[in-house]
């Protein structure tokens, strides 16, 4: 009988406090239309080098488009543009693009409907000798540095496409280091909100495209070598960037990582964010990791940059005194595995325009805090009420006064 009784107050408990998914919304119901399209308008005599490519997505709203264009002619870039109508369109001049000969070469009309422009380039990947095992490149002497792998020297061999996504791999090919091992870029496009299954398990929505990047099978150069990648962000001018570290309580789906890091691009004198770039601060060491598997790892401050970085999408794009920002995020911490454990290494980075994705507590978790927290009170106004009953029937059932 008190089996049946504690699961009769455990079912109701889930339905006091648990309430359907419909109850606390879905989320953001907004859906693009995104199509992808590979070297938009590129017809004989041009042609691009050997496993260069230009991708475009085109991600239509209601009243805007979103176009997020990657390339890895020089050192690998994803560009964001927001226009503000649904008419605008990709415009490449072929010859001056492939040349890299002035800016101009990539265009998006009409050029008044743009309303923000940021990009994100991958220009090095740094390996340091780490033989103290203190995981701190910034503390570490230039003697430990060896000399950096610049990924616009990178020979491209793979590309394949898959629906909204893009993975495409290279490497040094003139370094031992990667004679067998690869350097991957993965771009994904998306139409409404979500997250993948794979971790991080990063928040998207229809607004935002998500870059992951792993170093696979590259033969480190010392037995404790650890790597950091050197990003530069380039955008409007009359932006800032910054990067903010914001906290959770909840590691659901990514275990045992409680922060997020965004780095925001706002106009100067406001705080209303534009753009962002937003990760977990971890990586992992498998392709299909166990939490064993993270690695934590930090980034360095971000610092304005002399020029722009060498990469033809950026230098064809931006034309009118933009605004480069530079940061190195670094893998590991003192005392883990270095990187010759498992020769893998797995990075995500989400970017997208507007306030950056806000993890919530999944429905699930409510539950497991309602029925927590409501159990006590539950059996607390129980006792009270029965302590109440008990009393009146005892009132009501004394001895009648003798008269």
């Amino acid at each position: 009988m008190s089996k049946l009784k504690s699961c009769f107050i455990c079912s109701l408990l889930f339905v006091v406090f648990c309430p359907s998914s419909g109850f606390f919304g879905s989320g953001d119901s907004f859906r693009r239309k995104v199509s992808v399209e590979v070297n938009p308008g590129l017809t004989p005599p041009s042609t691009l080098p050997p496993g260069v490519h230009l991708v475009h997505v085109r991600a239509l709203g209601q009243n805007d488009t979103l176009h997020f264009l990657f390339c890895n002619q020089g050192a690998p870039s994803l560009l964001l543009v927001h226009t503000n109508t649904t008419e605008s369109t990709v415009h490449v001049n072929w010859p001056e693009f492939i040349n890299r000969s002035s800016s101009g070469g990539l265009q998006v009309e009409p050029q008044s409907s743009v309303q923000y422009s940021s990009a994100l380039i991958i220009t090095r990947l740094w390996e340091y000798s780490d033989v103290n095992n203190t995981a701190d490149p910034q503390h570490t002497s230039e003697s430990s540095f060896y000399p950096p792998y610049e990924l616009q020297d990178f020979i491209w061999s793979e590309f394949n496409q898959s629906d909204h996504r893009i993975r495409i791999c290279g490497g040094d090919r003139t370094a031992a280091s990667f004679t067998n091992g690869t350097f991957c870029l993965q771009i994904s496009a998306f139409e409404s909100e979500g997250r993948e299954s794979a971790w991080p398990g990063l928040l998207h929505n229809s607004n935002s495209s998500q870059l992951r990047v792993s170093l696979e099978g590259v033969t480190a150069r010392v037995n404790y070598s650890r790597f950091s990648l050197e990003l530069q962000s380039v955008g409007d001018s009359g932006f800032l960037g910054r990067v903010d570290v914001h906290r959770s309580i909840d590691d659901e789906y990514t275990p045992s990582i409680f922060k997020v890091s965004q780095w925001v691009s706002l106009p100067v004198n406001s705080s209303r964010v534009w753009g962002y770039a937003q990760w977990k601060p971890v990586a992992y060491r498998k392709s299909s990791p166990v939490t064993e598997d993270a690695t934590p790892c930090s980034h360095t401050e971000p610092i304005p940059m002399a020029r722009l970085p060498p990469s033809a999408l950026i230098q064809a794009y931006f034309s009118h005194g933009p605004q480069t920002y530079g940061l190195n995020v670094s893998f590991g911490i003192a005392g883990d595995a270095f990187y010759n454990a498992t020769n893998y290494l797995s990075w995500t980075v989400l970017m997208g325009v507007g306030d950056p994705p806000v993890d919530s507590f999944s429905v699930f978790i409510i539950c497991i805090m309602a029925v927590g927290l409501g159990t006590p009170l539950v059996l607390i106004i129980v006792g009270v009420v029965f302590l109440w009953i008990r009393k009146r029937t005892s009132q009501s059932s004394g001895y009648e006064p003798i008269n």
